[in-house]
């Protein structure tokens, strides 16, 4: 089950920035997650200051 962005995202871009696999890029409203790509390790969601990343 990978992760996704919910609507908190603010376009900070931490997400982006600490993911290990780069799977996270900046869409129109608010960042998106490859679900292909994800290797669900929680990273994003740790360092989210409004919590946006959550298992889908």
């Amino acid at each position: 089950m990978a992760y996704k962005i919910n609507e908190n995202c603010v376009k900070c871009g931490s997400c982006a920035a600490s993911c290990p696999v780069s799977c996270i890029s900046e869409g129109d409203e608010r960042f998106v997650i490859d679900p292909e790509q994800c290797i669900e390790c929680g990273t994003c969601a740790a360092i989210c200051p409004v919590s946006a990343p959550e298992l889908d």
